[in-house]
């Protein structure tokens, strides 16, 4: 004979602190098996274009038969020594990038002391000055970008002494720096603020020791 069981189901803020830490686990063990950083990777994007970087795609096939493209970053962590993130592409000058920059992100002055470094050694160079940047080894972090650097002179003129050094360090502090944006919007996710919100929304619910129900 088919039985017919009644159980009491909870919101989030009706269980015990306990209960809640439970329910808040569950979500995060499963919370990031989609893009959580897409957005990261959006300002990503709309940085490098001022800076005057082109980031590499590939083609990602989709489920329906189609396919879009994603841009070459990668990335590994929070946690272990050597994680980081890298990107690939082409670095050329960005005109007005030192004033865009400025505008784009007004108080971020990691990004306009990379700006100001890719600028002044541009002109220095006549802004003549490119890279290729691509992704070397199994690791993911700033070092593993083999970075290129020729000046495309119609005179061919060298490039200045010190130009292939202070074009790459500033290549690898972007990357530094995209790691740590990529750092922030973690950790705020996973608080429990943010969790939370997420879970509020969703409607979730929970038996009292905080197992999802349904």
């Amino acid at each position: 004979m088919p039985e017919i069981i009644e159980t009491t189901v909870y919101r989030l803020e009706e269980l015990s602190g306990d209960a809640k830490d439970k329910a808040r686990a569950w979500y995060r063990d499963g919370a990031f098996d989609h893009d959580w950083h897409d957005a990261v990777y959006v300002d990503f994007e709309s940085i490098c274009a001022i800076l005057g970087v082109t980031l590499r795609t590939n083609a990602v096939r989709l489920m329906g038969g189609g396919s879009r493209s994603e841009p070459c970053i990668y990335f590994r962590g929070f946690w272990s020594q050597g994680d980081g993130a890298c990107f690939e592409g082409q670095y050329a000058h960005g005109r007005h990038a030192a004033a865009k920059i400025r505008q784009y992100a007004p108080m971020d002055t990691d990004l306009h002391e990379i700006a100001d470094a890719l600028q002044a050694i541009q002109r220095r160079n006549f802004y003549q000055l490119r890279a290729d940047i691509r992704h070397r080894g199994r690791y993911t972090h700033e070092y593993c970008m083999e970075i290129a650097v020729e000046r495309d002179s119609p005179t061919m003129q060298d490039m200045t002494r010190d130009a292939d050094n202070i074009v790459a360090e500033a290549l690898r502090e972007l990357a530094r720096w995209l790691y740590r944006q990529l750092e922030r919007d973690y950790e705020y996710q996973i608080s429990d603020e943010c969790v939370d919100e997420t879970i509020a929304a969703k409607a979730y619910t929970f038996t009292d020791a905080g197992r999802r129900f349904g």
